[in-house]
């Protein structure tokens, strides 16, 4: 199984990018777990908001591979605890072979693409920097990943 973290938003600050790649390298290559950067809209004078995500939207849709399960992040999605993170990537490892899991930009996902997505999902109740979410998913993936393997990093 593939995993691709799709995500709105190329510049980063330096600690983003150091712990994504912290976490990114931990897993193992078998795991392929691959991050597609897109470009943010550009902001012009007038263009609504509504606009930018459709552009946004344009972009992420061609890199959806066909016939892969997307998850988009949002937060009026649901929660996972960890558990139920690991049950997912058990169900994702047996029936999928492409994950895409979908970061939008600061205006957010579009809505037309948030119910075209197979789910919903959200890291918490609070609104994070774009960058943390980067960091908060790749983090639960490794985690999700080492509980599978009963590799000591996850402790209950």
């Amino acid at each position: 199984m593939a995993i691709t973290i799709i995500a709105v938003g190329q510049k980063m600050p330096g600690w983003v990018d150091s712990a994504y790649d912290d976490y990114a390298r931990r897993i193992p290559r078998q795991q392929n777990v691959s991050l597609e950067l897109i470009a943010t809209a550009a902001r012009k004078s007038g263009q609504t908001r509504e606009r930018i995500q459709q552009q946004e939207a344009e972009k992420i849709r061609q890199r959806i591979k066909p016939g892969s399960f997307s998850i988009a992040l949002d937060e009026k999605g649901r929660q996972w605890s960890t558990a139920e993170w690991v049950n997912q990537y058990r169900h994702w490892l047996l029936h999928f072979p492409q994950v895409n899991l979908i970061i939008g930009g600061p205006d957010g996902l579009e809505p037309e693409l948030l119910k075209q997505a197979d789910q919903t999902i959200a890291l918490g109740p609070m609104t994070m920097p774009h960058g943390l979410v980067r960091v908060v998913l790749i983090e639960q993936l490794y985690r999700i990943w080492s509980v599978v393997e009963g590799h000591p990093y996850h402790r209950d």
